[in-house]
């Protein structure tokens, strides 16, 4: 995005426009004072903004980053119109065209396999499935509607991790399956998120207000003044005061320091508004692997066929993993890892290595053949267990070889059963022993083996996955998980970090469902497993029509969509492009711990945020409100165009400080919403308080200080100009908590310090060399005893009110 579009999308939001449009007025009336005041805060909003975003780094477009990568492709290589195989830029690529496939090779198109030999390929960046799967030249019929389980395909994006093939080209570029995913972020805008739409609406509720005040005010004045000039400067500054010029400053400057303070905690925001969006975060969709769980698969159990520890199985096993040459995937590194440093080394000292039977996709598992002396070879095999039980006859079973009957079927199944429903995945460990003999050993010699028993693996979950869940329901916070990995994996992981996972949904369930019933089904919903990209991106739309504001964390290319969609996406530094390309938010560190904290400071700064809005909107109520009564009554205006804008400006500074201020624990507790409903409502509640006291102060100055003719209305003006400022600046710290303010709850210094300050300034001006200019006037020493006594008033009052309100609405 070039710097000056993305300078526009800083400055277009609705204040903004209107106080662009508010300025341009003032300008053609001359009023040059009002017109600078609104032009610098126009400015330093919108530079803000910009220059925070601008620091945040775009990941390169992950398709662009890939033309730089190489197929080896069988194309015509000279006149004769023979055939050869060369190296092209993936991107000359078309499909039918045939590529040669190798270990670390980049999967560089959709691809249909011709031939394999042990090809494994990783693909976790697409489904979220921790182990390479096999990917071989099969005719049978697929078991699943998802392509991506689909044995003879190969998906763009995906990496070979061994063995060789040969394939044909399907897709290439945008046509693939990541083209496609790639498209759906990168070229489709993102609907307004939960902090944009509420943004949107409170702006629209003050816009509204200004629209229709403004004109009241111009008429009224207009009608008993016979100055409609005057009436209209006046009307223009009563418009530009309700309008909070310094919205989208405080707000950019809150988000600003929360964005500092989460990169102090591991937390990048590449936008700010996520971090609001954080805060009203009360729906967590995130993936199982390397979240909840520590992203490694460990050696959970080893067992003989009843299920109970066998060091005889673990043995066994750790010779096969250990002599192995072809690809030693994560079970076998597990393997090697969960077995202890003494027994591996009497093991590999006492059995030396003599042949090898490799893995291959029919047979699904392999053998390597040992020796302990010179009479014997042992073969050992390890695979999925059906195929293992294929070439069994004899169990060894209480220490005894029995044969393999139905009741021993009966039996395994039982015990299979039970570790699959534990979220384990079970490979089955055989043996056999053999005279021993000159030359190679071939499938053949697979047969009539001793089913050992079984070993378990499982990614076991972290140790702060549990202790982060907790808070985050306490936080109010509802965590759903969005898979690719299997349903019983998921539930189990699930069920040992304290996650009921109820009912588990999967994704050929959700493909009969209507977006009424998938989004009933999803609110209730805390486990979907086997799910494809689009499963898990229209679930997180489907939960954001129903009104949630959505998170979903994830990290690989199938998350992209859903990342996109969410109201935050949140992804890890270490991701694939296209997932940190999409998300709002980039975690150092994949940890809901960090979220967790990250949620709290969310919550913090849009309760600063609020705190500003409502306290302007509500007092600009009743200064207007204070300004319909006194221009019906008085012969003159209650105050100057020069003195609102002078009011609003000191008022505004004192509200920097804002984005430091201290906010209560209660406020932290629960995701925060806006509401233009309760807003409303409290301006109607707070707003005529102040008028209360206003038209208290015009009763003083006309009566008592015989401020009543037009000769005297700077004396008038000038006493309402000290309340009306002393008392906007001073309700600050009344509506920023519920408790009871300087004793129950205080503000924090930066705000204490400003309020002084602007309160000094106000008081001081009347008496300045500045009076004349600004056309105010010294006050008499007998107006200050009524200044706090109607301040007293005010704030006492305040106070009832807000504890009558925070009983029957709540506070937030």
């Amino acid at each position: 995005m070039p710097w000056w579009v993305h300078l526009w999308v800083c400055y277009r939001n609705p204040f903004n426009i209107l106080l662009t449009i508010l300025g341009a007025i003032s300008y053609a009336t001359e009023d040059l004072f009002a017109a600078g005041v609104i032009a610098l805060m126009v400015a330093i909003s919108t530079l803000l903004n910009f220059i925070q975003e601008a620091r945040s780094t775009k990941a390169a477009d992950a398709l662009k980053a890939m033309v730089s990568n190489t197929a080896t492709v069988l194309r015509v290589i000279n006149d004769k119109g023979e055939n050869g195989w060369l190296e092209i830029p993936i991107d000359q690529l078309v499909p039918g065209d045939i590529i040669k496939l190798a270990a670390g090779d980049m999967i560089p198109a959709d691809l249909r396999i011709l031939q394999a030999r042990d090809l494994f390929v990783a693909q976790a960046s697409l489904t979220g499935e921790s182990l390479p799967v096999e990917k071989a030249a099969t005719t049978r019929q697929p078991e699943h509607s998802n392509p991506l389980e689909c044995d003879t395909l190969c998906f763009m994006g995906t990496t070979v991790v061994s063995g060789t093939a040969q394939a044909m080209v399907i897709a290439t570029g945008a046509n693939t399956w990541f083209g496609q995913l790639a498209g759906r972020v990168s070229e489709q805008e993102s609907e307004p998120n939960a902090f944009q739409q509420g943004i949107s609406r409170v702006s629209m509720l003050l816009i509204r207000f200004m629209l229709v005040m403004a004109p009241v005010v111009l008429l009224i004045n207009g009608y008993t003044k016979g100055d409609w000039w005057e009436a209209a400067l006046f009307a223009l500054s009563v418009a530009v005061g309700l309008t909070p010029e310094m919205l989208p400053m405080i707000v950019t400057s809150t988000l600003a320091r929360g964005a500092v303070k989460l990169s102090k905690q591991k937390v990048i925001v590449k936008h700010l508004d996520a971090i609001q969006n954080f805060g009203a975060m009360d729906i967590l969709c995130t993936d199982k692997t390397g979240t909840l769980t520590q992203d490694k698969i460990v050696l959970e159990n080893h067992t003989d066929i009843s299920g109970k520890t066998s060091e005889r199985v673990l043995h066994s096993a750790w010779l096969n993993s250990h002599y192995q040459t072809g690809l030693k995937n994560l079970l076998d590194t597990a393997v090697l890892e969960g077995t202890d440093e003494e027994s591996a080394r009497s093991l590999a000292s006492r059995w030396q290595k003599i042949d090898e039977i490799p893995f291959d996709f029919e047979r699904r598992r392999m053998s390597v053949v040992v020796a302990e002396n010179t009479e014997h070879h042992q073969l050992v095999c390890k695979g999925a267990l059906q195929e293992i039980l294929n070439v069994c006859s004899q169990v060894r079973h209480n220490g005894e070889i029995v044969p393999l009957d139905d009741i021993m079927l009966r039996k395994i199944k039982r015990v299979t059963d039970t570790l699959n429903r534990q979220g384990l995945r079970v490979v089955a460990v055989a043996t056999k022993y053999l005279p021993a003999r000159e030359g190679d050993y071939q499938r053949a010699d697979e047969s009539d083996l001793i089913l050992e028993g079984y070993i378990a693996f499982l990614d076991p979950p972290k140790e702060t996955t549990a202790p982060a869940l907790k808070a985050l329901k306490a936080s109010g916070i509802t965590v759903k998980i969005l898979t690719g990995d299997s349903e019983l994996v998921a539930a189990k992981v699930c069920h040992e970090v304290g996650l009921d996972a109820g009912e588990v949904v999967i994704g050929s369930d959700i493909e009969t469902l209507s977006d009424d019933e998938l989004a009933n089904l999803a609110q209730r919903t805390t486990l979907f497993a086997r799910l494809t990209p689009m499963h898990k991106e229209r679930i997180v739309t489907l939960l954001k029509r129903e009104g949630h504001v959505v998170g979903f964390m994830g990290d690989g290319i199938n998350d992209a969509p859903a990342l996109r969609a969410a109201d935050i996406g949140i992804s890890v530094d270490g991701a694939v492009d296209i997932a940190r390309e999409a998300a709002d938010i980039i975690l150092l560190e994949k940890s809901l711990m960090v979220l967790e904290e990250g949620v709290i400071e969310g919550r913090r700064t849009f309760a600063n945020m609020l705190k500003y809005i409502k306290m302007t909107a509500s007092s600009n109520f009743g200064n207007v409100f204070s300004v319909l009564v006194a221009s019906a009554f008085l012969p003159f205006l209650p105050m100057l165009p020069l003195h609102l804008l002078i009011q609003n400006l000191l008022y505004d500074v004192s509200q920097v400080a804002i984005p430091f201020d201290n906010v209560d624990d209660e406020q932290i507790q629960k995701p925060q919403r806006w509401n233009p409903a309760d807003l409303g409502r409290f301006m109607i509640f707070f707003g005529p308080i102040s008028s209360i006291f206003d038209i208290l102060t015009f009763c003083l100055m006309w009566w008592v200080f015989h401020a009543n003719t037009p000769e005297t209305q700077t004396l008038f003006q000038s006493g309402w100009f000290v309340v009306g400022l002393l008392s906007q600046t001073l309700i600050v710290h009344m509506i920023r908590t519920r408790r009871v303010p300087f004793i129950q709850s205080c503000a924090s210094w930066p705000l204490m310090i400003m309020t002084v300050i602007v309160m000094i300034v106000g008081i001081a001006l009347p008496f300045s060399p500045l009076a004349s200019y600004l056309q105010l006037q010294a006050l008499p020493l007998s107006y200050f005893p009524w200044l706090v006594a109607i301040l007293a008033g005010y704030m006492t009052l305040t106070q009832l009110v807000k504890g009558f309100y925070s009983r029957r609405y709540g506070w937030q």
